[in-house]
């Protein structure tokens, strides 16, 4: 069975490395060193040089760069291709060509995860899926609000949602990762994420580590759909080619694969060992 696909990413400046362990500690999948809107102008070479020396876990690491064009992106390239990082955060990607030029630059291959903030971005979405090592989009609603003029609240952007969600699937991708929730409450940010899981996202981008715990929470199956994708996994099990009902209901090609989305979202201790061939079935 494949890894957990992460779910939580939490942002920690740059240029404040003495967050960066505590930002690991926090339960989080992967953290974010940001290089861009976490740091001031004036703090940009400190950043790239806490970046630089940096002695972390760098598979848990991603970096969020400068983008692509901009005034910093040059020296920001120059002090990633210093480190370990295994993933690269691109905001407001709009062209395949950047992700294609960044990784020529570093020579070697990395996961870049371009952020749609834009309306030439989300126009550009197919062609930045289909770039080289992009297993996923990120959404950036604050940003994108401003560039359409729009207000940032979930109406105003369903569309922009809906849309990578849909092309994410189209091209066979890992689900995006939503936006941030300003709010740091509790009860705000599982509201958020849980709306995100029902749009059909993957994770969510955070910017405290108090909202890392209500997010998994949020994005983890309840007890009850456990216990029935378990129930519909093992009478498929046991059915040798016939007919499946499980509770009352007959068990379809699309009852499957919802039953094994809801397992394949558990770690792999929570996952029954007698099941994973079911969960991995059809996946090439």
């Amino acid at each position: 069975m494949g890894t957990k696909i992460p779910v939580t990413y939490l942002f920690v400046p740059a240029d404040r490395p003495e967050r960066y362990e505590k930002a690991l500690a926090s339960g989080s999948d992967r953290i974010i060193i940001d290089l861009e809107d976490a740091v001031r102008i004036d703090a940009k070479q400190a950043a790239r040089m806490a970046l630089r020396h940096a002695d972390i876990d760098w598979e848990r690491v991603v970096v969020r760069m400068n983008p692509a064009g901009s005034q910093f992106f040059e020296e920001d390239l120059l002090a990633v291709a210093e480190t370990k990082v295994t993933t690269i955060l691109l905001p407001k990607a709009e062209r395949q060509s950047d992700i294609v030029d960044l990784l020529n630059a570093l020579e070697r291959e990395v996961e870049v995860i371009p952020q749609i903030e834009t309306a030439k971005g989300l126009n550009e979405l197919d062609q930045l899926l289909l770039a080289p090592c992009v297993r996923r989009v990120a959404f950036g609603h604050l940003d994108m609000a401003v560039d359409l003029g729009t207000a940032n609240d979930w109406d105003s952007l369903v569309l922009a949602r809906q849309t990578l969600v849909w092309r994410s699937r189209l091209h066979h991708k890992d689900p995006p990762i939503d936006s941030v929730t300003p709010a740091i409450d509790a009860s705000e940010v599982f509201r958020e994420a849980a709306s995100a899981k029902r749009f059909g996202f993957g994770g969510k981008l955070l910017i405290h580590p108090k909202q890392v715990e209500p997010t998994l929470k949020a994005f983890a199956p309840s007890d009850q759909e456990v216990e029935w994708a378990r129930k519909v996994l093992a009478a498929l099990e046991n059915s040798y080619g016939s007919a499946v009902a499980v509770d009352g209901k007959m068990v379809d090609k699309p009852v499957e694969d919802a039953a094994k989305r809801v397992l394949a979202a558990l770690t792999t201790s929570e996952v029954d060992q007698s099941l994973y061939a079911l969960i991995d079935k059809d996946k090439n």
